[in-house]
């Protein structure tokens, strides 16, 4: 047995069964023994960085730690926007790594790599012995799945191709971790909490990607409903209380009309396993009158410059909101809000989460109506992908998607990641129904992975809001009055481009076509792009508010 081979039994033993990769001298008899083994799924990527983002994708989606393998030197150095990506979004993926030979006296591709993976905020693990080998990939696995971050593996090509001496049968991480029992809240403040939510005018009770994975959702709404208070979810719970009657959807940045009118006289929000980041507090001017809470099991009330939770509870959501119900339940006297009413349920349901006019050009389509019409057919069980920038607001007025089926990756605010994370989702799904939303920038940046997507037979639906320029910079840069051409690129013909590479394509320019481009991808068995042709003229709602405050 070859060191390389010993090394994909280590993985396999971590219950890893899908890797991400792209070949080269440092790696390729790791990722060709990976493949060799039983019910191992390879996926090889034409570029590093998109493989990485893939394996953040799966993760995203199973909540396993995801794989990828580069070579060492320029493949490695291609890895650095995701490896601040992967830290900035705490996803635990594991990179195996070349490492130039340790006897050899010269390479060209020779680079001390670990201070680069540290310096973007993942760890970087050294192999240089065999007889470390068992003992670095299971605290590489413990590390990604306690911690929460990338961990890089280097091992030197020379070592890669040795023989392997014999060795214990590895130990995995998997027979270490700590017990993942859910952190019950004190009693002490949750009686605190239900004292100052029987007395609120107008509470709100926020939920996010940490009240999914806790199944809190119904608890939240009951807790909601005894109390009269309105529901909203982060970005990343978009999904959940789609029924409610009195849920405002997303808050933050992307709040509908509707929903930031009712929220102006909030005078107590409760934040359960949400992050309360900038863009959930859209800069700190959602909620500037009202008391915040934060409900978590990691709080963290001092946030991206922002003093983001006045109090915080440490506690898993589903029984923090559960406590927080029976200590409501048994108070004697509590205030009844008076924000519920049959008038704010219909502008909830039935008002535009953005009412502007705007007028397309003849041949171009407004992106509102677009997503309207998706929706009306869109099936609940799809998963949403949301790329970045300018064009990533106008897909989230959508309803329908199950709680838990959003998936975004913003902490780095990069774009060019969302069509490998988009595929990543799609193969650990594996049944086709994965959506992603993105721009033409973004997209353009590694179009090439379309022909991956293709080769692989991987299905999901490619939409591309494409208005031929990088969106957010020509919004800015006209209203600085600074010439924008260097930021219009004009038609693609990603349509075209999509058809060649062997996916099926559509071209969208009227909300008419959308039912039935929806109904070929649905009876098809390859991935589809649609080139939503739109203006450049047509402001999403988060970027008029910028630009206004800007004056």
């Amino acid at each position: 047995m070859r060191v390389y081979e010993a090394l994909a039994q280590c993985f396999a033993a971590e219950d890893v069964t899908v890797q991400f990769g792209l070949m080269g001298d440092g790696n390729m008899h790791f990722m060709a023994a990976m493949d060799a083994l039983p019910g191992m799924r390879s996926v090889g990527a034409r570029h590093e960085h998109c493989a990485l983002l893939m394996a953040v994708g799966y993760w995203n989606a199973t909540g396993r730690p995801g794989v990828c393998s580069v070579t060492h030197g320029p493949g490695f150095t291609q890895l650095m926007t995701g490896l601040a990506t992967a830290a900035r979004n705490r996803a635990p993926v594991v990179v195996v790594t070349g490492e130039t030979g340790i006897g050899a006296a010269w390479n060209v591709q020779q680079l001390d790599q670990a201070p680069l993976a540290r310096a973007c905020g993942a760890e970087y693990l050294q192999v240089h012995s065999y007889k470390v080998l068992h003992h670095r990939v299971r605290e590489a696995f413990y590390i990604a799945r306690t911690e929460r971050k990338p961990v890089v593996i280097g091992v030197p090509l020379d070592l890669m191709k040795s023989v392997a001496p014999e060795r214990p049968d590895y130990d995995p991480s998997l027979a270490h971790l700590p017990p993942a029992a859910p952190l019950p809240p004190d009693p002490g403040a949750i009686a605190e909490l239900a004292r100052r939510l029987a007395t609120a005018r107008a509470p709100l009770l926020v939920a996010g990607r940490g009240a999914i994975h806790a199944g809190a959702a119904g608890a939240i709404e009951r807790l909601a409903d005894e109390t009269g208070a309105l529901l909203g979810t982060s970005l990343l719970g978009k999904g959940m209380f789609e029924d409610h009657p009195y849920s405002l959807g997303i808050v933050g940045g992307y709040i509908s009309e509707a929903g930031r009118d009712a929220v102006a006289s909030t005078d107590l929000v409760i934040a359960f396993g949400a992050q309360l980041s900038r863009f959930t507090l859209d800069g700190g001017k959602l909620f500037a009158g009202a008391e915040i809470m934060q409900v978590d099991v990691a709080p963290n009330p001092l946030n991206e410059g922002l003093v983001s939770a006045h109090r915080v509870i440490r506690a898993d959501a589903r029984l923090a909101a559960e406590a927080l119900l029976d200590a409501v339940r048994d108070l004697p006297d509590r205030t009844v809000p008076a924000i519920r009413t049959d008038a704010l349920a219909r502008t909830l349901r039935q008002a535009p989460a953005d009412s502007a006019p705007f007028d397309p050009p003849p041949g171009l389509a407004d992106p509102r109506r677009v997503f309207e019409a998706l929706e009306r057919v869109l099936p609940a069980d799809y998963h949403l992908v949301s790329g970045a920038a300018h064009q990533a607001y106008w897909h989230t007025a959508m309803r329908g998607i199950a709680g838990g089926n959003y998936h975004a990756i913003r902490a780095f605010g990069a774009i060019g990641n969302s069509l490998s994370f988009a595929t990543g989702i799609a193969v650990a799904t594996g049944d086709g129904k994965v959506i992603l939303s993105d721009g033409d920038g973004g997209l353009l940046m590694h179009i090439q992975e379309l022909e991956t997507i293709a080769r692989e037979g991987i299905r999901l639906l490619v939409i591309c809001i494409n208005d031929g320029a990088y969106g957010a910079e020509i919004h800015k840069l006209r209203a600085d009055d600074v010439d924008d051409s260097g930021a219009v690129f004009g038609e693609t013909g990603l349509a075209s481009v999509a058809t060649a590479f062997g996916l099926g394509s559509a071209t969208i320019t009227d909300p008419s076509q959308v039912a039935d481009a929806f109904a070929q991808y649905a009876a098809d068995d390859r991935a589809w792009l649609w080139d939503v042709k739109v203006s450049d003229l047509q402001q999403s709602p988060p970027m008029r508010a910028n630009l206004a405050a800007k004056g």
